[in-house]
């Protein structure tokens, strides 16, 4: 989600509220986790993405890849700037290759730190890389989203989830997943725009966040869709309650019904920008 800032009732509300306290309980690291988030951050820099899911190395550890590939023509969510690469030099004229590129920091895969809705909120060079390694569970809303795409998670579904799974863990990151990825390859079906262009698709509703702030200590959200909100969200309350506790939020997940309902590490390579209120990231989970 990208243009939060063009809607008043959204500005309203942030500028209402103090800036947030930005000493977030942030868990130490055994050297184990340490040990283990090193290695997974170097196979993921030397694997590529497709040969990463389903992956074991040889201490039996399994990777998934979360993100989608970046590219200029990945759906936007209205009113983004749009993305766009040139080529800036070749091998054969310059005698190495590189790109350049235009983009927003909410393109594709990408996370929204707190500074994307909240005035003085924490923005990407001030998020820990503790809390860039977590726990993380999914959702699975696939079949009710197939028949309803305003469709979004509830309590509900977080108590029978842990019905079945367990305690979410304190400090987890909660993903949805929809099964949404599988519209990417069209705009037009991925945002799911009726006749007056308000879009559908499913996200997370204010009342499921409030209840993971509150009773788990989350570290975020995501999503397998463009926002975190449902498509038809006019307020984004679902954005400004997970942001506004000093949390974030990512858009764009993929591969979420390929890792473990439970059990599973997220780890999320976010680029430090300066000033930034979010931006792409390489997201996988080790199991």
């Amino acid at each position: 989600m990208c243009v939060p800032g063009t809607l008043e009732t959204v500005r309203a509300q942030i500028e209402a509220e103090e800036p947030p306290d930005v000493d977030v309980d942030v868990p130490r690291l055994s050297r184990r986790t340490a040990l283990l988030a090193g290695a997974a951050t170097a196979l993921g820099t030397a694997i590529p993405g497709r040969a990463l899911a389903g992956s074991a190395g040889r201490s039996g550890m399994r990777l998934a890849d979360l993100t989608h590939v970046f590219s200029e023509d990945f759906p936007l969510f209205p009113g983004a700037p749009p993305t766009s690469r040139t080529t800036a030099v070749t091998v054969q004229a310059d005698g190495f290759y590189a790109q350049q590129w235009t983009l927003s920091e909410h393109a594709c895969t990408h996370m929204d730190a707190p500074a994307h809705f909240v005035a003085g909120g924490r923005t990407t060079p001030q998020l820990r890389l503790s809390e860039l390694v977590a726990p993380v569970v999914v959702i699975d809303i696939a079949r009710r989203a197939a028949g309803d795409p305003d469709t979004v998670v509830t309590p509900n579904d977080l108590r029978a989830f842990e019905r079945r799974y367990g305690r979410i863990p304190r400090n987890a990151v909660v993903c949805m997943h929809s099964g949404w990825q599988a519209r990417i390859g069209s705009t037009e079906s991925y945002r799911n725009a009726d006749a007056q262009q308000v879009m559908h698709f499913p996200g997370f509703g204010k009342a499921a966040v409030e209840w993971l702030l509150t009773r788990r200590s989350i570290r975020g959200i995501g999503v397998d869709t463009l926002s975190l909100d449902p498509g038809n969200s006019k307020t984004f309350d679902s954005h400004v309650t997970v942001l506004k506790a000093n949390r974030y939020g990512i858009e764009n997940l993929r591969g979420l019904k390929a890792i473990p309902a439970r059990g599973a590490t997220i780890y999320l390579g976010l680029i430090p920008w300066r000033g930034g209120s979010g931006g792409p990231c390489r997201a996988f989970a080790a199991w």
